[in-house]
């Protein structure tokens, strides 16, 4: 999960219902969003009521590790991967995939890597600092796809929000940049020796940016899923995207779990900007727009602020009608991010004005539960997981 550049604004600084009945609703989506690909939300809903596996096997709400355990580890990677999993997450969000320039897919937050690796200290590279339109956006650096993977395997992972998270800065240098094929090893070996499956929940990055150069995401995914046997109904991932094409694609390669994310109601999808189509984020969460998203997708994430939206302060104002209206097509909802630091937060949760102080995140995750959404992205899985049980047993 991230941003696409702009997607998520928040990203660099960035009513409660009967329990019995929310854990009940949230089951039925679940069921919906994991059991039956390919038919209408209220179509997939009957087939959860009739029962099934796939995600409805997962606690409500779900608690998914955002990039591992980010608050904890430089993202995407193993070290980050490993620790959501020992933390308890339901699922771990491993990764975000851009291609490399012979056509590998590799665990990036964005295709420029500058802020993610150690790429600056590598003299041999300073010649493929670049400046690309990503998006729509003047974006200077080293992309991943003027790198082959075994030049990329050279690199090391840093911390990206240092500021935020110095402690992170520790593990500056240990852990190599994963590709997705090994992603799909590792949760084959994690599932055995945990002894319960690992689902994961990679994100195509930027589709119709890499498909105009010839390295199309879709079907390279696809291509790996059938390869590991994970492509089905009930295979322990789900995959999601900015761009409702890209999703559409991969509703026609794979039968995976997909989901929608949704950036701020002002924005576009890019590749609505690139087609001419004139709708924004605001046009896909209306009844008529989620009806369209339901007929090929499985679920929507959205950001927090389009389940609450926040005043001109920072603090959270009235839930809009989001999850209702989701819930009514068959929709699951995995908003993201939640994270514990300061900036983060909404203003009334903050503690102080430290960068890296923790506020009231229990608090934060409370507002957010008590909304009706099935699950949330965090940075701090363990954070997540007692703010649910509080929420479940309180």
């Amino acid at each position: 999960m991230g941003t696409q550049q702009s997607q998520e604004p928040q990203e660099s600084q960035e009513q409660s219902r009967g329990t019995g009945r929310r854990a009940l609703l949230g089951a039925a989506v679940l069921g919906a969003g994991g059991t039956v690909l390919g038919l209408s939300g209220a179509a997939r809903a009957a087939e959860a009521r009739r029962g099934g596996g796939g995600l409805k096997s997962l606690p409500v709400p779900t608690i998914i590790g955002h990039r591992g355990a980010s608050g904890y580890r430089p993202e995407h990677t193993f070290g980050s991967y490993q620790l959501a999993l020992d933390l308890g997450a339901d699922i771990v969000e491993a990764g975000d995939l851009v291609p490399t320039r012979d056509g590998h897919l590799v665990c990036r937050h964005e295709p420029e890597i500058g802020g993610t690796t150690n790429v600056a200290d590598h003299p041999e590279f300073a010649g493929r600092r670049t400046t690309k339109v990503l998006d729509g956006v003047s974006t200077t650096g080293w992309f991943t796809e003027d790198f082959t993977l075994a030049e990329l395997k050279t690199l090391r992972a840093v911390e990206r929000i240092p500021a935020n998270r110095p402690h992170n800065t520790l593990y500056d240098g240990r852990w190599e940049i994963p590709t997705f094929e090994e992603v799909l090893r590792w949760q084959d070996e994690q599932t055995r020796r945990r002894g319960r499956q690992v689902w994961i929940y990679p994100e195509t990055k930027h589709p119709t940016y890499f498909r105009k150069l010839g390295l199309g995401l879709e079907e390279r995914v696809a291509k790996l899923l059938r390869k590991y046997g994970k492509d089905r109904r009930n295979s322990p991932v789900v995959l999601q995207s900015f761009e409702p094409t890209g999703i559409q694609r991969l509703n026609e390669l794979v039968d995976n779990p997909l989901v929608v994310l949704l950036s701020t109601a002002s924005s576009r999808p890019w590749d609505f900007v690139e087609t001419g189509d004139p709708r924004t984020v605001a046009d896909l969460i209306t009844p008529k727009g989620l009806r369209e998203i339901a007929g090929y997708a499985q679920g929507i994430g959205p950001t927090l602020d389009l389940v609450i939206p926040k005043d001109a302060n920072g603090n959270l104002t009235t839930p809009t009608t989001l999850v209702a209206d989701a819930h009514k097509r068959g929709l699951i909802l995995h908003p993201y991010t939640m994270r514990n630091e300061n900036p983060f937060l909404p203003a009334e949760f903050r503690k102080g004005t430290d960068p890296d102080g923790y506020g009231d995140a229990f608090g934060a995750f409370k507002a957010y539960f008590a909304t009706g959404i099935d699950g949330v992205f965090t940075d701090n899985a363990d954070t997540g997981l007692l703010a649910r049980e509080d929420f479940v047993n309180g």
